[in-house]
């Protein structure tokens, strides 16, 4: 919060004047931080505009004949200007700090002692409170109250000592002690006013910075987490964790990326790879469905978490759909042949949030490394399914099945191929291979029109509908 005051404030200190900003910068080291550059420079320009100001007391009392209180604020003058040459030559904060204090405090006394008191001294008193309020600014908040405790205690002496000192009083006109009277109430009130506008218009921006930094904050931390989870997370301290008995999970790898890489530089290699993940991003954002994470050039995406839907099935269905046509679009960009697989399976997975020091939400379960056998066994350029999800779209979009397929951890499984969404007037259909094969052969023997080309080796359903 401090560091955030220091640098709010930076910009009041350039539009001082060169002179008195070469004044400020007496005693800064290149190593302070803004925040001591900034308090040294208040306390230099505050001490030497109170020994500027400390003329008028010592020209005054001088012309009254009161030379031993004209010699407190002179000498006060002298004090205060040797403290600050020494901070120049050393740069000795804290001795110059301790210094100004210490003669803030008790100097005024003095002069009101000598003075005779409150009514002949004008509660000239009154500016030993800069003491307190100085070490309010310049050292801290606890370290202010012994100060404020001192200066009430002198306050308490003189209160008896008064009767005493007015016994003795000098012979001031009552002109001279109004307006000194006046002059140090405004001065000692001005100083304080001046201090609490400083420290209200720094927690106004420092509050505004700090606003900033955590819509920053939470914007980092929604890249990481979803916002339910977030929430969660930001509320309470135990582990989050879900049991989630219906998903659909999506695993996306580019195909030939490695090779790829060896060709292009780091910086080509992670551009590329931002705008591919940057572009799916999007996809996942329009169709709703949450993306997990990337270990590589792989794309882990799920739907139905972490809010359910009872569509989600249907979403990873139209996300898949939607990747491969955005991926041949970046590589006409880019004039990189991109290719992927894509595996997709349903069913219940253990979700929550790991890590410490970096946060990470992730899925855990057996449909978690069944969509990524389903993957990594998905022909090029092909949307492979499990039964399961199978199940849940054939009503909607088109599939072929294929041949029986040994799956580690799994066994025998007969996934299928997402071809597209089926048109509202068209009934359910599967695609036999052999049929779809013996079809092609009789349509490279007729003479019609050539089929519409394919995306990344599967039909586009906006370019090619099979028939049923």
């Amino acid at each position: 919060m401090t560091v955030l005051r220091a640098v709010g404030t930076r910009s009041t200190w350039r539009r001082l004047p060169d002179w008195l900003k070469r004044l400020s910068e007496i005693g800064v080291s290149p190593s302070d931080s803004e925040e001591l550059r900034l308090r040294k420079a208040v306390l230099v320009l505050s001490s030497t505009l109170m020994a500027s100001l400390a003329i008028v007391w010592v020209a005054t009392y001088a012309a009254l004949g009161l030379w031993v209180s004209a010699a407190i604020p002179f000498a006060y003058q002298v004090a205060s200007a040797a403290s600050t040459y020494t901070f120049a030559r050393t740069r000795r904060y804290r001795l110059f700090r301790r210094s100004q204090l210490w003669m803030s405090l008790l100097l005024p006394f003095a002069l009101q002692w000598s003075l005779g008191g409150f009514r002949t001294g004008s509660a000239v008193a009154l500016w030993g409170f800069t003491a307190p309020l100085g070490a309010r600014l310049f050292v801290g908040a606890r370290q202010a109250v012994p100060w404020f405790a001192a200066f009430v205690g002198l306050v308490a002496v003189s209160g008896a000592m008064d009767p005493v000192l007015s016994a003795r009083a000098p012979d001031v006109p009552g002109g001279v002690v109004v307006a000194l009277f006046a002059m140090n109430v405004v001065g000692v009130a001005g100083t304080a006013f001046a201090l609490l506008q400083y420290f209200v218009r720094a927690r106004q921006r420092a509050l505004a910075a700090l606003e900033l930094e955590q819509a920053k904050s939470e914007r980092l931390l929604l890249n990481v987490l979803p916002a339910p989870v977030a929430a969660r997370l930001k509320e309470q301290e135990e582990v989050i964790a879900d049991a989630c008995p219906d998903v659909t999970v999506l695993f996306a790898d580019i195909v030939g990326f490695t090779p790829l890489c060896e060709r292009l530089s780091a910086s080509d290699v992670v551009a590329l790879l931002d705008r591919v993940f940057a572009r799916w991003d999007q996809l996942a954002a329009y169709h709703g469905v949450e993306k997990i994470k990337t270990i590589g050039d792989a794309y882990m995406v799920v739907g139905g978490i972490p809010l359910p839907r009872e569509d989600h099935a249907e979403a990873i269905a139209e996300m898949a759909l939607s990747m491969g046509p955005e991926l041949v679009r970046l590589g006409d960009e880019t004039g990189h042949v991109l290719r992927l697989r894509i595996g997709i399976d349903t069913g219940p997975v253990v979700a929550g949030v790991i890590g410490r020091a970096k946060f990470i939400y992730d899925l855990w379960g057996d449909t978690v490394n069944t969509a990524s056998r389903m993957e990594s066994h998905a022909p090029l350029g092909g949307i492979q399914v499990t039964e399961q999800t199978f199940e849940r779209l054939e009503g909607l979009y088109e599939f072929r099945p294929r041949e029986t397929i040994d799956v580690k951890g799994k066994g025998p499984m007969r996934p299928y191929l997402l071809l597209g969404r089926r048109s509202e007037h068209q009934s359910p259909t599967v695609h036999n291979l052999r049929e779809r094969t013996a079809r092609a052969a009789d349509e490279r023997r007729s003479p019609a029109a050539p089929r519409p080309p394919t995306l990344l080796g599967v039909s586009s359903p906006q370019l090619s509908r099979p028939d049923a």
